[in-house]
């Protein structure tokens, strides 16, 4: 999928990306970004199109070149392996593309140490080439910890429950990353580990944003290229929280789950809530799978953040990108 975004002159949409020479353009940054969606099938393109819609949204004049990849070690079903086949590039093709900015998704995890992971050799080798061949790498969630596991050591730990919901973050340190933002924002969390700030600051890591409930949000580390680290998920749309929290209650109800799914903080409205907790009183005692289609209608609080605080996060993170694009052009012309 090598898609072209491109706001000056306009176009309609998004469309295939020309050949490279129809790029030139004097005015104006021009840059390659690359999307390893490692996402399970469930979310395989909502992922896709929230990183899409961000990119477009904060390409200003910059003409940006989208290609999205995927790991062919993470298991797949036959339909996402289709639209795998069909609509992504060849991960070995990352080299011959000249990727300025990666942007790397978490995965479902299926093992409790991350090297038991099947993953785990080719994404260990995608962090040592992203280190020398990307100007700026974000690594977003499970893909997070991997990182810092494989760099330093860092163990994530275990949550007593999985950490779900909207959390208040406070920006905490003033970066190019953060630029703009208010000192508070909302970031949607969905994961079953963290890292702690403690061992983050041993090893060197800045951290940019953290919340009192939900640890740390977003930090960050300067090697070759500027590694950037998300546990939460700025990216996710209104509704990615509500499908994560149907489809693990379809899990429980179908036994393919022992735990019951705790409703996400700060996401769903008051009169919700208390349907949602009298729904799981019914569930537990009856649990079999045809009551999913009994669940009361779900609404969401109306303060849900609609992606302004991930807009500027994307802005400022193609501004560095776009700042050394621009810095290497002369070597290049006059190479």
């Amino acid at each position: 999928m090598t898609l072209l975004f491109d706001k000056h002159p306009p176009i309609a949409s998004p469309a295939l990306a020309p050949a490279q020479d129809a790029f030139a353009r004097a005015d104006g940054a021009e840059l390659t970004i690359g999307l390893i969606n490692n996402m399970p099938d469930s979310a395989l393109k909502a992922t896709e199109r929230q990183f899409k819609r961000l990119l477009e949204t904060a390409s200003g004049t910059t003409r940006i070149r989208f290609h999205c990849f995927s790991l062919p070690s993470v298991s797949r079903a036959p339909s996402a392996k289709n639209h795998i086949d069909r609509e992504y590039a060849d991960i070995a093709d990352l080299e011959r593309l000249h990727i300025d900015g990666l942007i790397v998704t978490g995965a479902e995890p299926n093992a409790a140490a991350l090297p038991e992971e099947p993953f785990w050799r080719e994404l260990t080798g995608l962090i040592d080439w992203a280190k020398t061949q990307t100007r700026s790498t974000i690594w977003s969630c499970l893909a997070a910890h991997a990182v810092i596991f494989h760099l330093d050591g860092i163990e994530r730990r275990r949550l007593g429950s999985k950490c779900s919901g909207v959390y208040d973050c406070a920006r905490v340190t003033d970066d190019w990353l953060t630029k703009g933002l208010p000192s508070h924002i909302k970031v949607s969390h969905s994961r079953y580990n963290e890292v702690r700030e403690s061992d983050l600051a041993v090893h060197g890591y800045q951290i940019l944003t953290r919340s009192n409930a939900a640890g740390v949000d977003i930090f960050a580390r300067q090697l070759e290229s500027r590694f950037i680290f998300f546990q939460g998920h700025p990216e996710y749309d209104d509704l990615s929280l509500q499908r994560e929290y149907m489809r693990d209650l379809a899990r429980f109800l179908a036994g393919e789950r022992d735990d019951y799914p705790g409703i996400p903080v700060g996401y769903f409205d008051a009169v919700t809530e208390a349907r949602l907790i009298s729904f799981e009183k019914r569930a537990r005692a009856e649990r079999e799978p045809t009551l999913a289609a009994e669940l009361p209608g779900l609404t969401l609080r109306r303060d849900i953040p609609a992606g302004g605080a991930a807009s500027i996060i994307f802005s400022n993170w193609l501004g560095f990108l776009a700042k050394g694009a621009a810095a290497a052009q002369p070597a290049r012309q006059g190479s």
